[in-house]
């Protein structure tokens, strides 16, 4: 009985993490493109993959070994991209190797984001950072919910929004605020005060 009761609280311990734990992976995020100027291979510029498919927006090349080919890569900014092509650089990880500035980052794997052109895979490459987390859905998988953030109040950010009604209690009258919205809604602010 003694021995039984750590082992099931060891056992729960470890199958909580199993349900818990992150399943992201340190990536070096690099650009290729068909057209526009130096860069490309011959089979990129004909708009060939390794899996067969037509290259296009939202496709990259990956390590099959690592990822499957068919499996979705879900970016930081929501964005996913399709596992479809390879390379050898992406293979042998030239790009982590050699960009990385610690150990987890030289030991990052490489995905090549595919774009048109080098003007847009330029532009998204010095606008976004080198390594990122990324998720990996596998083929067959269920998708991924994006969070809902919208909200269906309108809240209108005009100077002149006066509060809506003085009322005895000052507590209450600091959680309203008025709208400038065409259905006179009032909105509540859910941190109780006024914001600044």
């Amino acid at each position: 009985m003694k021995r039984l009761v750590p082992l099931l609280l060891l056992s729960t311990i470890c199958a909580a993490h199993g349900y818990y734990r992150d399943n992201s992976l340190l990536a070096r995020v690099t650009v290729y493109w068909a057209g526009g100027g130096r860069g490309s291979d011959r089979y990129t510029r004909l708009h060939k993959s390794a899996t067969g498919q037509r290259l296009q927006q939202g496709h990259c090349a990956v390590d099959p070994r690592k990822i499957p080919f068919g499996s979705k890569v879900v970016l930081p900014d929501g964005s996913t991209l399709h596992a479809v092509d390879t390379g050898t650089a992406v293979r042998n990880r030239k790009a982590a190797r050699k960009s990385g500035r610690t150990v987890n980052e030289r030991n990052a794997i490489v995905i090549d984001k595919f774009f048109e052109t080098k003007r847009q895979a330029l532009t998204w490459a010095n606008s976004n950072p080198p390594f990122v987390n990324v998720k990996v859905v596998a083929p067959g998988a269920p998708a991924i919910a994006k969070p809902n953030i919208t909200t269906t109040q309108p809240i209108s950010l005009n100077p002149s929004a006066t509060p809506a009604v003085a009322s005895a209690s000052p507590a209450r009258a600091q959680n309203v605020v008025a709208a400038n919205s065409p259905s006179g809604t009032v909105i509540r602010n859910p941190l109780g005060r006024m914001g600044r």
